[in-house]
């Protein structure tokens, strides 16, 4: 008996250990993100979906419904606070450590997998630079893992109910970002060629299947009313950025985002797709495979990818702490040490830590670490979305100053135009503590929540070029532009336009009618 009780003890303080490093892991990743969050503007995508928490609706131009009900969640639990936006995708790489955990607890992996296969997530510039943005793509990486680790759950325990859990879970990531598409069909097809194809037979699976579809089917059915928005999106994306896309690139790229920790999902790849002993956790590694070629064939963004490898660092941590175990265990120390020094190395250009005059030496072509290549194609100064996180304060106080121009009667009756959604999304957030008008755009969801008819008066116009406005307005003076090197849209002005013409509101009407059409049904 006291054998018994003794043994049940050290299994506690084994048990207590596993998670003690886990948990330890879990406040390292808040605290990175906690420290950093706001050293820089919010992203242009950010605004952006924090916008659609003012028009919750079940679906977006864009996007599915999911992100706009949790910046809706922020706003009421912090108004307009940049950390409050922050702090979701910060909670959600925590959660995925602990996911991480669960797994290497199904592999059968103990602490020091856990260790190996915390930091190997953890140090990543792409982890890094993902949890600290609000967009969907931090929730749809969670979504993946989490969907990989029942499908583990499942064939440990051999309970087919999972699928109920599985189908739930793709029907909210479809609800988050439609890209779960390629993982769920990657993983079907890798449980297809595996021996748990039999899961796939039970009546379960259609269960669970109808599930996701049933979750889904409120943005199907606002996507069916709005004449498919998602189409006329990947449109856009081929025409104007995934052209920009090379097979040579992506593939460097899938070294590049992970290249801290790349030993670690490495061996868990090639370790559980060629050691006999590990054939029962091989779908995962035709799972990852699969999503590399089908993200290839699709000329997706190299970034797509990343929801596949969390589960090929929990397939590290537990195969490295199995193999390179006795007088091999000091290779596990020596990875992580070397990954921690290697993501020290590149943190400037994943983690907001550095000022941009910093960021720009580590990107100068001739002698910087990594030039940075972006969607256009072309090498820039610095790293694309750190261009994105510049300028919108200088761009919402030059429009607070036009506004203050006007009479309060004017006031009343001004509108705010922004050529694009980053525009739009600066006024409404920064503009937000100047009581500023809520901006229109065309541009992305913004149209959808243009008004069909515009007051005649004043105009404070944001975009790179005059357009039409010199026919439309008798006075369109020069409010200021934003001078910022760094800023995407250097140069951007704003023009106070007053005395509109008579043409003014109509023609304001018929351009919004015409862009609106897209989304309407034939």
């Amino acid at each position: 008996m006291k054998s018994i009780s003794y043994k049940f003890k050290s299994l506690n303080v084994k048990l207590s250990s596993f998670w003690l490093i886990t948990f330890g892991l879990v406040i390292a990743k808040l605290t990175i993100h906690f420290l950093t969050s706001t050293t820089y503007e919010l992203h242009r995508d950010e605004m952006l979906y924090f916008a659609m928490g003012n028009h919750l609706h079940f679906g977006y131009a864009s996007t599915p419904p999911l992100i706009a009900f949790l910046a809706f969640v922020s706003r009421m639990l912090f108004g307009y606070s940049e950390f409050g936006i922050k702090l979701f995708p910060a909670l959600i790489g925590a959660a995925s450590i602990v996911i991480i955990a669960l797994i290497i607890k199904e592999f059968g992996g103990g602490k020091l997998a856990v260790l190996i296969a915390g930091i190997g997530f953890l140090v990543p510039g792409a982890f890094l630079r993902s949890n600290s943005l609000f967009q969907p793509v931090s929730f749809d990486q969670f979504f993946w893992l989490l969907s990989a680790y029942l499908v583990i759950r499942m064939i440990n325990t051999n309970n087919v109910k999972f699928w109920l859990w599985i189908g739930l879970i793709f029907g909210l990531a479809f609800l988050n970002k439609y890209a779960i598409l390629f993982f769920a069909f990657a993983i079907l097809v890798a449980l297809l060629i595996s021996p748990h194809r039999k899961l796939l037979s039970s009546r379960y699976f259609l269960f669970g299947m109808l599930i996701a579809c049933l979750t889904a089917l409120p943005n199907l059915l606002w996507q069916y009313q709005h004449n498919w928005p998602v189409v006329h999106h990947m449109l856009e994306l081929q025409r104007y950025q995934l052209v920009n896309n090379t097979v040579y690139n992506f593939f460097l790229d899938q070294l590049l985002n992970c290249a801290a920790s790349a030993f670690i999902w490495l061996a868990g790849l090639l370790m559980i797709l060629f050691i006999p002993a590990e054939k029962k956790f091989r779908f995962i590694a035709y799972t990852f495979l699969l999503v590399l070629l089908i993200i290839v064939l699709g000329r997706g963004k190299s970034y797509y990818t990343l929801g596949a490898y969390s589960m090929l660092y929990a397939a590290g941590g537990y195969t490295m702490e199995k193999y390179f175990a006795g007088k091999w265990v000091y290779i596990n120390y020596i990875v992580i040490v070397l990954s921690i020094i290697s993501s020290l190395i590149f943190l400037p250009l994943e983690l907001h830590v550095a000022s941009f005059k910093t960021v720009e030496k580590y990107c100068d072509p001739e002698t910087g670490i990594l030039p940075q290549r972006w969607e256009d194609g072309e090498i820039h100064s610095i790293p694309q979305d750190y261009a994105d996180m510049t300028g919108w304060k200088d761009l919402a106080g030059i429009v607070n100053q036009a506004y203050n121009s006007l009479d309060s009667i004017e006031q009343k009756k001004c509108s705010i135009y922004a050529g694009n959604y980053g525009q739009a999304g600066a006024v409404e957030f920064y503009g937000h503590k100047y009581g500023l008008p809520k901006p229109i755009s065309f541009h992305d969801s913004y149209l959808l929540w243009a008004p069909d008819t515009i007051t005649n008066g004043p105009l404070i116009y944001i975009n790179d070029e005059v357009g039409d406005i010199d026919e439309l307005f008798d006075n369109y003076p020069e409010a200021g532009r934003v001078h910022n090197e760094y800023f995407r849209e250097n140069g951007l002005m704003v023009l106070l336009c007053t005395s509109p013409g008579k043409q003014w509101k109509e023609f304001y009407s018929k351009k919004v009618q015409k862009l609106k059409d897209i989304y309407r049904r034939p």
